[in-house]
């Protein structure tokens, strides 16, 4: 059995050793390095090259490198074949500590600041007394980040795909539902899956619905965003900010307006890393299962993308 290590993109060297020695029964090559595609059992995928999935006739379970499936073309592999991905409770923790943190950026005038310390300008403001945070997709990212922030004194709201219910964060779902919800908020914090229903959601016509001093922050997937309907609402002043993390072309091309905009702040996709430990550990894990005939853990519902 060969697993293959499908990644493009980044140096795998560091992988491919800790799941040698994980899986000491194994062969795990390099997808760039195969020796026999007959022999291929289990993909680990990100970004895989279009034209691998035809050449392995016997696959018989991929798992994504990350938490999301969106670097994988589901269409081009087989229904029988079960598709996982990593799931890390650190993430979470880190995703609402990165989360936490922007908000009060954002509140905080930080941003204005650090352009005011390079122009030598000492021109105090008071913070925004906005308060309510609203989060698109209320999965366990979505609920750390919550949690974290009514924790801090912020006043929540959620929207999600079904209905759902919390103590202290008011839920939302349906159209309706998000159109109510973002009627109200100050912040948006955007962590929904990438798939057909959410590629382009934050467009001109979501945008143009939350108030003109609300901040979008962008943690999930670049493609959620339409660039252009962005960088168009912060110059008209519909939108008072951005903190973007992702971002539809990774790295972020040079010369790409998002890079010098004055009301942009961007990190290069860090809010949350998966340690490399925890991830081959759960790789390993789904490949034993699938040697022994047990069913794998974190599951893909083809039909949601997650």
């Amino acid at each position: 059995m060969i697993l293959l290590v499908a990644i493009t993109g980044r140096d795998c060297s560091q992988l491919i050793e800790r799941l040698r020695t994980l899986l000491p029964e194994v062969e795990v090559q390099l997808w760039s390095e195969c020796t026999d595609y007959s022999a291929v059992e289990f993909v680990l995928a990100w970004n895989a090259p279009a034209d691998l999935w035809a050449k392995l006739p016997n696959l018989k379970a991929v798992s994504s490198f990350g938490a999301g499936v969106d670097s994988i073309d589901l269409t081009a592999i087989a229904p029988s074949v079960p598709v996982v991905r990593i799931v890390d409770e650190a993430l979470a923790s880190d995703m609402a500590e990165y989360v936490l943190t922007h908000v009060l950026a954002q509140k905080l005038r930080l941003k204005e600041y650090f352009l005011k310390q390079s122009q030598g300008a000492w021109k105090p403001k008071r913070a925004y007394a906005h308060q309510h945070v609203g989060i698109l997709g209320y999965g366990e990212l979505g609920k750390a980040c919550a949690k974290r922030l009514v924790a801090n004194g912020f006043t929540v709201s959620a929207w999600s795909n079904s209905e759902k219910q919390e103590q202290q964060v008011t839920c939302y779902h349906t159209e309706n539902g998000l159109n109510t919800m973002l009627k109200q908020v100050d912040y948006l914090v955007c962590l929904l899956p990438l798939n057909q229903h959410t590629t382009g959601i934050i467009d001109a016509a979501l945008l143009s619905k939350l108030q003109n001093h609300a901040v979008l922050i962008n943690v999930a997937r670049g493609k959620h965003v339409v660039d252009a309907d962005l960088l168009a609402a912060l110059d008209n002043n519909s939108l008072r900010g951005a903190t973007l993390d992702v971002f539809a072309e990774e790295p972020l091309p040079e010369g790409h307006p998002f890079w010098s905009h004055d009301k942009i702040t961007l990190t290069p996709h860090c809010a949350a890393l998966s340690d490399i430990n925890t991830v081959t550990e759960q790789i390993a894990g789904n490949v034993k299962r699938l040697l022994n005939g047990e069913w794998l853990v974190n599951l893909v519902d083809r039909t949601k993308g997650y």
